[in-house]
Protein backbone atom coordinates (compact mmCIF):
# COMPACT_ATOMS: atom_id res chain seq x y z
CA UNK A 1 0.00 0.00 0.00
CA UNK A 2 2.66 2.31 0.74
CA UNK A 3 4.17 1.73 -3.01
CA UNK A 4 1.06 2.23 -4.30
CA UNK A 5 0.83 5.44 -2.36
CA UNK A 6 4.40 6.59 -3.17
CA UNK A 7 3.80 5.59 -7.45
CA UNK A 8 0.56 7.27 -7.58
CA UNK A 9 1.71 10.73 -5.10
CA UNK A 10 4.88 10.64 -7.75
CA UNK A 11 2.75 10.77 -10.43
CA UNK A 12 1.22 13.60 -9.60
CA UNK A 13 4.04 15.55 -8.50
CA UNK A 14 5.86 14.86 -11.91
CA UNK A 15 2.12 16.51 -13.19
CA UNK A 16 3.05 19.57 -11.26
CA UNK A 17 6.40 19.77 -12.28
CA UNK A 18 5.97 19.81 -15.92
CA UNK A 19 3.05 21.79 -16.03
CA UNK A 20 4.84 24.95 -13.27
CA UNK A 21 8.17 24.05 -16.02
CA UNK A 22 6.00 25.79 -18.69
CA UNK A 23 4.78 27.75 -17.11
CA UNK A 24 8.50 29.39 -15.81
CA UNK A 25 8.00 31.59 -18.33
CA UNK A 26 5.25 33.38 -17.73
CA UNK A 27 7.12 36.46 -15.54
CA UNK A 28 3.83 36.45 -13.19
CA UNK A 29 4.36 33.25 -12.23
CA UNK A 30 8.25 32.42 -11.95
CA UNK A 31 8.44 34.52 -8.74
CA UNK A 32 5.58 32.86 -6.74
CA UNK A 33 6.81 29.47 -7.78
CA UNK A 34 10.61 29.50 -7.72
CA UNK A 35 13.05 30.71 -4.65
CA UNK A 36 15.64 33.03 -4.55
CA UNK A 37 17.50 31.33 -2.07
CA UNK A 38 17.09 28.14 -3.96
CA UNK A 39 18.67 29.75 -6.94
CA UNK A 40 15.69 29.77 -8.91
CA UNK A 41 14.77 26.04 -8.08
CA UNK A 42 10.99 25.61 -7.82
CA UNK A 43 9.47 25.82 -4.25
CA UNK A 44 8.09 22.50 -2.62
CA UNK A 45 5.91 24.66 -0.45
CA UNK A 46 4.20 26.74 -3.38
CA UNK A 47 4.33 23.05 -5.31
CA UNK A 48 1.76 21.68 -2.84
CA UNK A 49 -0.45 25.28 -2.64
CA UNK A 50 -0.41 24.72 -6.60
CA UNK A 51 -1.64 21.15 -6.97
CA UNK A 52 -3.89 21.75 -4.12
CA UNK A 53 -5.62 24.88 -5.72
CA UNK A 54 -4.98 24.29 -9.51
CA UNK A 55 -4.83 21.18 -10.37
CA UNK A 56 -6.48 19.05 -7.58
CA UNK A 57 -9.32 20.05 -9.05
CA UNK A 58 -9.11 18.78 -12.64
CA UNK A 59 -7.81 15.59 -11.68
CA UNK A 60 -8.90 12.24 -9.41
CA UNK A 61 -6.97 12.63 -5.64
CA UNK A 62 -6.09 9.59 -3.26
CA UNK A 63 -7.46 9.62 0.45
CA UNK A 64 -6.66 7.88 3.43
CA UNK A 65 -9.33 6.84 5.42
CA UNK A 66 -8.97 5.45 8.55
CA UNK A 67 -11.32 3.28 11.10
CA UNK A 68 -11.66 2.91 14.81
CA UNK A 69 -8.84 0.49 15.18
CA UNK A 70 -6.28 3.05 13.08
CA UNK A 71 -6.42 0.74 10.34
CA UNK A 72 -6.41 2.61 6.90
CA UNK A 73 -6.84 2.39 3.22
CA UNK A 74 -6.06 4.49 0.54
CA UNK A 75 -8.11 5.51 -2.35
CA UNK A 76 -8.22 7.41 -5.14
CA UNK A 77 -11.58 9.50 -5.54
CA UNK A 78 -12.95 12.35 -7.77
CA UNK A 79 -11.89 15.58 -6.85
CA UNK A 80 -15.81 16.81 -6.41
CA UNK A 81 -16.67 13.84 -4.28
CA UNK A 82 -18.65 14.57 -1.17
CA UNK A 83 -18.53 13.09 2.28
CA UNK A 84 -21.67 11.05 2.05
CA UNK A 85 -19.99 9.65 -1.64
CA UNK A 86 -17.31 8.22 0.17
CA UNK A 87 -19.58 6.47 2.86
CA UNK A 88 -21.35 4.62 0.47
CA UNK A 89 -17.59 3.50 -1.41
CA UNK A 90 -17.00 1.53 1.57
CA UNK A 91 -19.85 0.59 2.39
CA UNK A 92 -19.85 -1.18 -1.05
CA UNK A 93 -16.49 -2.21 -0.74
CA UNK A 94 -17.14 -3.50 2.75
CA UNK A 95 -20.91 -4.82 1.58
CA UNK A 96 -22.01 -3.69 5.04
CA UNK A 97 -25.45 -2.75 5.36
CA UNK A 98 -26.16 1.11 4.82
CA UNK A 99 -28.50 2.36 7.21
CA UNK A 100 -27.53 5.97 6.52
CA UNK A 101 -25.79 6.39 10.06
CA UNK A 102 -21.84 5.54 8.52
CA UNK A 103 -20.13 8.80 9.12
CA UNK A 104 -16.88 10.46 7.89
CA UNK A 105 -15.24 12.62 10.68
CA UNK A 106 -12.37 14.79 10.22
CA UNK A 107 -9.72 14.31 13.27
CA UNK A 108 -7.00 17.21 13.89
CA UNK A 109 -4.90 14.58 16.44
CA UNK A 110 -2.54 17.73 17.06
CA UNK A 111 -5.33 19.69 18.21
CA UNK A 112 -7.23 17.39 19.98
CA UNK A 113 -10.40 17.63 18.08
CA UNK A 114 -13.18 16.15 15.39
CA UNK A 115 -16.03 17.03 14.07
CA UNK A 116 -18.69 15.12 11.63
CA UNK A 117 -18.39 15.60 8.54
CA UNK A 118 -21.65 16.63 6.79
CA UNK A 119 -22.93 14.48 3.92
CA UNK A 120 -23.11 17.65 1.57
CA UNK A 121 -19.58 18.74 2.59
CA UNK A 122 -16.73 19.04 -0.13
CA UNK A 123 -13.68 16.45 0.94
CA UNK A 124 -11.07 18.41 -0.82
CA UNK A 125 -12.31 21.31 1.06
CA UNK A 126 -11.51 19.48 3.98
CA UNK A 127 -8.58 18.83 3.03
CA UNK A 128 -7.08 21.96 1.87
CA UNK A 129 -7.43 23.13 5.03
CA UNK A 130 -5.44 20.93 6.46
CA UNK A 131 -2.12 22.52 7.44
CA UNK A 132 0.75 20.57 5.26
CA UNK A 133 2.81 19.42 8.56
CA UNK A 134 -0.30 18.29 10.97
CA UNK A 135 -1.40 14.82 11.42
CA UNK A 136 -5.07 15.55 10.25
CA UNK A 137 -6.91 12.34 9.68
CA UNK A 138 -10.49 11.31 7.82
CA UNK A 139 -12.10 8.33 9.91
CA UNK A 140 -15.14 6.18 8.54
CA UNK A 141 -17.03 4.95 11.52
CA UNK A 142 -21.25 4.76 12.31
CA UNK A 143 -22.90 8.15 13.93
CA UNK A 144 -26.19 6.96 15.42
CA UNK A 145 -26.88 10.51 16.50
CA UNK A 146 -25.74 12.23 13.27
CA UNK A 147 -30.08 12.61 12.44
CA UNK A 148 -31.14 11.65 15.96
CA UNK A 149 -32.28 15.24 16.43
CA UNK A 150 -35.10 15.33 13.58
CA UNK A 151 -36.55 11.88 14.63
CA UNK A 152 -36.29 12.86 18.83
CA UNK A 153 -35.93 16.62 19.03
CA UNK A 154 -37.23 16.26 22.74
CA UNK A 155 -33.68 14.98 23.49
CA UNK A 156 -31.36 16.86 22.22
CA UNK A 157 -32.90 20.49 23.13
CA UNK A 158 -33.95 21.01 26.94
CA UNK A 159 -36.88 22.96 27.39
CA UNK A 160 -34.55 25.11 30.01
CA UNK A 161 -32.18 26.03 27.14
CA UNK A 162 -34.42 26.81 23.97
CA UNK A 163 -36.48 30.24 23.57
CA UNK A 164 -38.05 32.26 21.03
CA UNK A 165 -35.92 36.04 20.01
CA UNK A 166 -35.36 38.16 22.87
CA UNK A 167 -37.93 40.75 20.88
CA UNK A 168 -41.06 38.30 21.80
CA UNK A 169 -39.68 37.00 25.08
CA UNK A 170 -41.70 33.64 23.95
CA UNK A 171 -41.07 29.95 24.53
CA UNK A 172 -40.67 27.74 22.12
CA UNK A 173 -43.73 24.77 21.30
CA UNK A 174 -41.25 21.78 21.75
CA UNK A 175 -42.73 19.54 18.88
CA UNK A 176 -42.20 22.74 16.67
CA UNK A 177 -38.80 23.58 17.59
CA UNK A 178 -36.52 22.03 14.38
CA UNK A 179 -39.23 24.05 11.91
CA UNK A 180 -38.24 27.03 14.06
CA UNK A 181 -34.17 26.43 13.11
CA UNK A 182 -35.17 25.45 9.26
CA UNK A 183 -37.88 28.30 9.47
CA UNK A 184 -35.51 31.43 8.27
CA UNK A 185 -38.45 34.19 9.31
CA UNK A 186 -37.85 32.77 13.11
CA UNK A 187 -35.05 33.47 15.52
CA UNK A 188 -34.59 30.56 17.67
CA UNK A 189 -32.52 31.28 20.66
CA UNK A 190 -30.01 28.11 22.54
CA UNK A 191 -28.91 30.25 26.07
CA UNK A 192 -27.26 28.58 29.24
CA UNK A 193 -23.80 28.74 31.27
CA UNK A 194 -20.83 27.40 30.09
CA UNK A 195 -17.19 27.47 30.76
CA UNK A 196 -14.61 29.37 28.23
CA UNK A 197 -10.89 28.99 28.72
CA UNK A 198 -9.58 32.92 28.33
CA UNK A 199 -7.64 33.84 25.60
CA UNK A 200 -3.62 33.52 26.32
CA UNK A 201 -4.66 32.15 29.84
CA UNK A 202 -5.08 28.17 31.23
CA UNK A 203 -7.37 29.02 33.62
CA UNK A 204 -11.36 28.60 32.57
CA UNK A 205 -14.66 31.27 33.74
CA UNK A 206 -17.90 30.70 33.76
CA UNK A 207 -19.91 32.65 31.61
CA UNK A 208 -23.76 32.77 30.31
CA UNK A 209 -23.83 32.00 26.34
CA UNK A 210 -26.59 32.63 23.91
CA UNK A 211 -26.88 31.94 20.43
CA UNK A 212 -28.90 33.24 18.02
CA UNK A 213 -28.99 33.40 14.44
CA UNK A 214 -26.55 36.31 13.79
CA UNK A 215 -23.91 34.19 16.20
CA UNK A 216 -22.68 33.15 19.58
CA UNK A 217 -22.62 35.97 22.46
CA UNK A 218 -21.54 36.01 26.36
CA UNK A 219 -22.82 38.25 28.40
CA UNK A 220 -20.68 40.29 30.60
CA UNK A 221 -23.31 40.70 33.57
CA UNK A 222 -24.93 38.26 34.76
CA UNK A 223 -27.69 37.11 32.65
CA UNK A 224 -28.65 40.24 31.12
CA UNK A 225 -29.08 39.67 27.26
CA UNK A 226 -29.29 43.35 26.73
CA UNK A 227 -27.43 44.07 23.34
CA UNK A 228 -24.81 45.99 25.58
CA UNK A 229 -24.28 43.62 27.62
CA UNK A 230 -23.68 40.86 24.92
CA UNK A 231 -19.99 40.54 23.74
CA UNK A 232 -20.09 38.45 20.31
CA UNK A 233 -17.63 35.63 19.88
CA UNK A 234 -18.02 33.85 16.45
CA UNK A 235 -20.73 33.78 13.75
CA UNK A 236 -20.56 30.10 11.62
CA UNK A 237 -20.12 31.35 8.25
CA UNK A 238 -16.56 30.66 8.07
CA UNK A 239 -16.68 28.57 11.52
CA UNK A 240 -17.30 24.96 12.32
CA UNK A 241 -18.03 23.25 15.50
CA UNK A 242 -15.71 20.60 16.70
CA UNK A 243 -16.28 18.02 19.89
CA UNK A 244 -12.99 18.18 22.12
CA UNK A 245 -11.35 14.52 23.13
CA UNK A 246 -10.00 14.61 26.78
CA UNK A 247 -10.74 18.09 27.32
CA UNK A 248 -9.33 17.97 30.99
CA UNK A 249 -5.93 16.66 29.94
CA UNK A 250 -4.72 18.49 27.30
CA UNK A 251 -6.64 21.93 27.72
CA UNK A 252 -7.16 21.73 31.90
CA UNK A 253 -10.94 21.78 31.23
CA UNK A 254 -13.40 21.45 34.73
CA UNK A 255 -15.30 18.63 32.59
CA UNK A 256 -14.81 16.49 29.96
CA UNK A 257 -17.82 17.68 28.12
CA UNK A 258 -15.64 20.40 26.07
CA UNK A 259 -16.73 21.50 22.14
CA UNK A 260 -14.78 24.33 20.23
CA UNK A 261 -15.45 27.00 17.45
CA UNK A 262 -12.72 26.98 15.15
CA UNK A 263 -12.13 28.94 11.93
CA UNK A 264 -12.00 27.53 8.51
CA UNK A 265 -9.23 29.96 7.16
CA UNK A 266 -7.09 30.06 10.18
CA UNK A 267 -6.10 26.29 11.49
CA UNK A 268 -4.86 27.36 15.32
CA UNK A 269 -7.84 30.22 16.37
CA UNK A 270 -9.45 28.06 18.66
CA UNK A 271 -12.76 29.01 20.86
CA UNK A 272 -12.62 26.36 24.06
CA UNK A 273 -15.89 25.79 25.74
CA UNK A 274 -16.94 23.37 28.17
CA UNK A 275 -20.44 22.18 29.15
CA UNK A 276 -21.21 20.59 32.76
CA UNK A 277 -22.96 17.66 31.31
CA UNK A 278 -23.53 15.63 27.91
CA UNK A 279 -26.81 16.24 27.34
CA UNK A 280 -25.93 20.40 27.15
CA UNK A 281 -22.70 20.07 25.13
CA UNK A 282 -25.16 18.03 22.73
CA UNK A 283 -27.55 20.67 22.65
CA UNK A 284 -24.84 23.64 22.12
CA UNK A 285 -23.22 21.49 19.30
CA UNK A 286 -26.35 20.56 17.57
CA UNK A 287 -27.88 24.05 17.13
CA UNK A 288 -24.57 25.28 16.07
CA UNK A 289 -24.92 23.00 13.20
CA UNK A 290 -28.38 24.20 12.76
CA UNK A 291 -27.82 27.18 12.90
CA UNK A 292 -24.62 27.09 10.30
CA UNK A 293 -26.53 24.39 7.12
CA UNK A 294 -30.10 24.83 8.06
CA UNK A 295 -32.35 23.30 5.35
CA UNK A 296 -29.26 21.49 4.06
CA UNK A 297 -29.37 18.90 6.97
CA UNK A 298 -32.93 18.07 6.49
CA UNK A 299 -32.03 17.81 3.03
CA UNK A 300 -29.34 15.35 3.69
CA UNK A 301 -31.72 13.19 6.75
CA UNK A 302 -34.51 12.68 3.66
CA UNK A 303 -32.33 12.25 0.93
CA UNK A 304 -31.69 8.91 1.32
CA UNK A 305 -35.57 7.83 2.08
CA UNK A 306 -36.36 9.39 -0.78
CA UNK A 307 -34.35 7.26 -2.71
CA UNK A 308 -35.65 4.05 -1.09
CA UNK A 309 -39.22 5.18 -1.50
CA UNK A 310 -38.54 5.79 -5.63
CA UNK A 311 -36.61 2.74 -6.44
CA UNK A 312 -38.89 0.36 -8.40
CA UNK A 313 -36.96 -2.78 -7.20
CA UNK A 314 -37.02 -2.25 -3.73
CA UNK A 315 -41.48 -1.22 -3.57
CA UNK A 316 -42.21 -4.10 -5.77
CA UNK A 317 -40.50 -6.44 -3.71
CA UNK A 318 -41.13 -4.98 -0.19
CA UNK A 319 -45.20 -4.88 -1.64
CA UNK A 320 -45.10 -8.43 -2.54
CA UNK A 321 -43.60 -9.76 1.07
CA UNK A 322 -46.53 -11.16 3.46
CA UNK A 323 -46.01 -13.42 6.36
CA UNK A 324 -47.29 -17.38 5.37
CA UNK A 325 -48.41 -20.37 7.74
CA UNK A 326 -47.28 -23.39 5.93
CA UNK A 327 -47.96 -25.40 9.16
CA UNK A 328 -52.01 -26.69 8.75
CA UNK A 329 -53.60 -28.98 5.57
CA UNK A 330 -53.80 -25.36 3.61
CA UNK A 331 -51.21 -22.43 3.56
CA UNK A 332 -52.92 -19.05 5.33
CA UNK A 333 -51.60 -15.04 4.98
CA UNK A 334 -51.23 -14.10 8.85
CA UNK A 335 -52.60 -10.70 8.87
CA UNK A 336 -51.86 -10.04 12.41
CA UNK A 337 -48.97 -8.47 12.93
CA UNK A 338 -48.17 -9.84 16.67
CA UNK A 339 -48.99 -13.13 15.21
CA UNK A 340 -46.45 -12.97 12.43
CA UNK A 341 -43.49 -11.62 15.10
CA UNK A 342 -43.99 -14.76 17.03
CA UNK A 343 -44.34 -17.12 14.29
CA UNK A 344 -41.12 -15.57 13.49
CA UNK A 345 -39.02 -15.96 16.22
CA UNK A 346 -40.10 -19.63 17.29
CA UNK A 347 -39.17 -20.56 13.76
CA UNK A 348 -35.44 -19.18 14.49
CA UNK A 349 -35.62 -20.28 18.11
CA UNK A 350 -36.25 -24.41 15.86
CA UNK A 351 -33.45 -23.34 13.43
CA UNK A 352 -30.97 -22.58 16.47
CA UNK A 353 -32.15 -26.00 18.31
CA UNK A 354 -31.64 -28.19 15.35
CA UNK A 355 -28.05 -26.77 14.50
CA UNK A 356 -27.18 -27.16 17.60
CA UNK A 357 -28.62 -30.84 17.83
CA UNK A 358 -26.52 -31.19 14.07
CA UNK A 359 -23.47 -30.01 16.07
CA UNK A 360 -24.01 -32.28 19.19
CA UNK A 361 -24.48 -35.37 17.19
CA UNK A 362 -21.76 -34.91 14.55
CA UNK A 363 -18.89 -33.19 15.18
CA UNK A 364 -18.48 -33.76 19.19
CA UNK A 365 -18.00 -37.44 20.61
CA UNK A 366 -19.53 -36.33 24.20
CA UNK A 367 -21.68 -37.71 26.57
CA UNK A 368 -22.28 -33.71 28.18
CA UNK A 369 -24.88 -31.84 26.26
CA UNK A 370 -23.16 -29.11 24.60
CA UNK A 371 -24.98 -25.77 23.11
CA UNK A 372 -24.67 -23.56 20.60
CA UNK A 373 -23.05 -20.72 22.85
CA UNK A 374 -20.16 -23.07 23.64
CA UNK A 375 -19.53 -22.98 20.21
CA UNK A 376 -19.19 -19.19 20.46
CA UNK A 377 -21.42 -18.62 17.16
CA UNK A 378 -21.98 -14.77 18.89
CA UNK A 379 -17.91 -14.31 18.32
CA UNK A 380 -19.14 -14.04 14.37
CA UNK A 381 -21.67 -11.17 15.51
CA UNK A 382 -21.14 -7.34 14.83
CA UNK A 383 -22.86 -6.50 18.14
CA UNK A 384 -19.96 -8.98 19.69
CA UNK A 385 -16.76 -6.86 20.95
CA UNK A 386 -14.34 -9.88 22.75
CA UNK A 387 -11.52 -8.71 24.30
CA UNK A 388 -13.00 -4.59 25.00
CA UNK A 389 -12.09 -3.08 28.36
CA UNK A 390 -14.81 -0.93 29.98
CA UNK A 391 -13.35 2.32 29.04
CA UNK A 392 -12.74 0.88 25.14
CA UNK A 393 -16.32 0.00 25.16
CA UNK A 394 -17.12 3.44 26.42
CA UNK A 395 -15.53 5.38 23.78
CA UNK A 396 -16.85 3.20 21.16
CA UNK A 397 -20.43 3.87 22.39
CA UNK A 398 -19.80 7.47 22.49
CA UNK A 399 -18.29 8.08 19.56
CA UNK A 400 -20.84 5.82 17.56
CA UNK A 401 -23.72 7.93 18.93
CA UNK A 402 -24.89 8.96 22.20
CA UNK A 403 -28.79 7.80 21.74
CA UNK A 404 -30.91 5.50 23.52
CA UNK A 405 -30.27 1.95 22.56
CA UNK A 406 -27.22 1.53 20.67
CA UNK A 407 -25.23 -1.26 22.64
CA UNK A 408 -22.41 -3.81 22.47
CA UNK A 409 -21.67 -6.97 24.10
CA UNK A 410 -18.22 -8.05 25.33
CA UNK A 411 -16.11 -10.12 27.63
CA UNK A 412 -16.18 -9.50 31.07
CA UNK A 413 -12.47 -8.30 32.23
CA UNK A 414 -13.53 -8.66 35.92
CA UNK A 415 -15.10 -12.36 35.49
CA UNK A 416 -13.47 -14.61 32.84
CA UNK A 417 -16.80 -16.58 32.83
CA UNK A 418 -19.43 -14.05 32.01
CA UNK A 419 -20.27 -11.30 29.64
CA UNK A 420 -20.94 -7.52 29.68
CA UNK A 421 -23.73 -5.86 27.67
CA UNK A 422 -22.91 -1.93 27.23
CA UNK A 423 -25.95 0.32 26.51
CA UNK A 424 -26.31 3.98 26.07
CA UNK A 425 -29.67 5.67 28.25
CA UNK A 426 -30.21 9.23 28.69
CA UNK A 427 -26.88 10.34 26.63
CA UNK A 428 -25.20 7.67 29.72
CA UNK A 429 -23.10 4.41 28.87
CA UNK A 430 -24.51 1.87 31.44
CA UNK A 431 -22.95 -1.82 31.50
CA UNK A 432 -24.91 -4.66 32.92
CA UNK A 433 -23.49 -8.07 33.81
CA UNK A 434 -24.43 -11.20 32.03
CA UNK A 435 -24.22 -14.33 34.43
CA UNK A 436 -24.21 -17.95 33.31
CA UNK A 437 -26.82 -19.55 34.91
CA UNK A 438 -26.96 -23.42 35.20
CA UNK A 439 -30.81 -25.00 35.07
CA UNK A 440 -31.06 -28.96 35.09
CA UNK A 441 -27.40 -29.83 34.26
CA UNK A 442 -27.63 -26.89 31.20
CA UNK A 443 -26.07 -23.67 31.09
CA UNK A 444 -28.22 -20.45 30.05
CA UNK A 445 -27.53 -17.09 30.78
CA UNK A 446 -29.62 -14.21 31.96
CA UNK A 447 -29.14 -10.33 32.86
CA UNK A 448 -31.84 -10.33 36.13
CA UNK A 449 -30.00 -13.29 38.03
CA UNK A 450 -31.70 -16.19 36.31
CA UNK A 451 -35.47 -14.87 36.54
CA UNK A 452 -35.24 -14.86 32.45
CA UNK A 453 -33.13 -17.14 31.34
CA UNK A 454 -31.51 -17.92 27.45
CA UNK A 455 -30.15 -20.82 25.80
CA UNK A 456 -27.05 -18.47 23.88
CA UNK A 457 -26.29 -14.65 23.58
CA UNK A 458 -28.01 -14.35 20.19
CA UNK A 459 -30.93 -15.45 21.75
CA UNK A 460 -30.59 -12.70 24.60
CA UNK A 461 -30.01 -9.88 22.26
CA UNK A 462 -32.86 -10.38 20.16
CA UNK A 463 -35.40 -11.12 23.43
CA UNK A 464 -34.34 -7.45 24.42
CA UNK A 465 -34.46 -6.00 21.03
CA UNK A 466 -38.24 -6.33 21.05
CA UNK A 467 -38.62 -6.48 24.86
CA UNK A 468 -37.25 -3.72 27.33
CA UNK A 469 -37.56 -6.31 30.36
CA UNK A 470 -35.22 -5.24 32.97
CA UNK A 471 -33.25 -3.04 30.63
CA UNK A 472 -33.80 0.72 30.73
CA UNK A 473 -34.92 0.34 27.22
CA UNK A 474 -34.61 -1.94 24.05
CA UNK A 475 -31.40 -2.48 22.19
CA UNK A 476 -31.53 -0.37 18.74
CA UNK A 477 -28.33 0.08 17.38
CA UNK A 478 -25.40 -2.46 17.91
CA UNK A 479 -22.06 -0.95 17.76
CA UNK A 480 -20.27 -2.22 14.19
CA UNK A 481 -16.26 -1.98 13.44
CA UNK A 482 -15.07 -3.62 9.92
CA UNK A 483 -11.68 -3.50 8.45
CA UNK A 484 -11.58 -1.19 5.77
Amino acid sequence: MRIFMFLTKALHYNAVYSAMYRLQSLPNLRPVLCSKQGGGKLNLRWINLFYIQFLMPHCGIVIKVYNEDNTSRAVEVPSDITARDICQLFVLKNQCIDDHSWTLFEHLSHLGIERTIEDHESVMEVLSAWGMDTDSRLYFRKNYAKYEFFRKPLDFFPAHMVSISSETNGMVDQSQIIQTFLNSSTCPEIHGHLHAKEQSRKSWKKFYFVLRRSGLYFSNKGTSKEPRHLQFVADFSDNDVYSVLSAKKLHGAPTEFGFCVKSTKCSSALKLLCADDEPTRTCWITAMRLLKYGMQLYQNFIQPHQKQKTSPMRSISENSLVAMDFSGQRSRVIENPSEALSVAVEEGLSWRVSQGSYFNNSLFLSRQPLHISEFTLHLAQPWFHSKLSRDEAQRLVTQQGLIDGVFLLRDSQSNPKTFVLSLCHMQKVKHFQILPVENEGELHYSLDDGHTQFTDLIQLVEFYQLNRGVLPCKLKHHCARITL
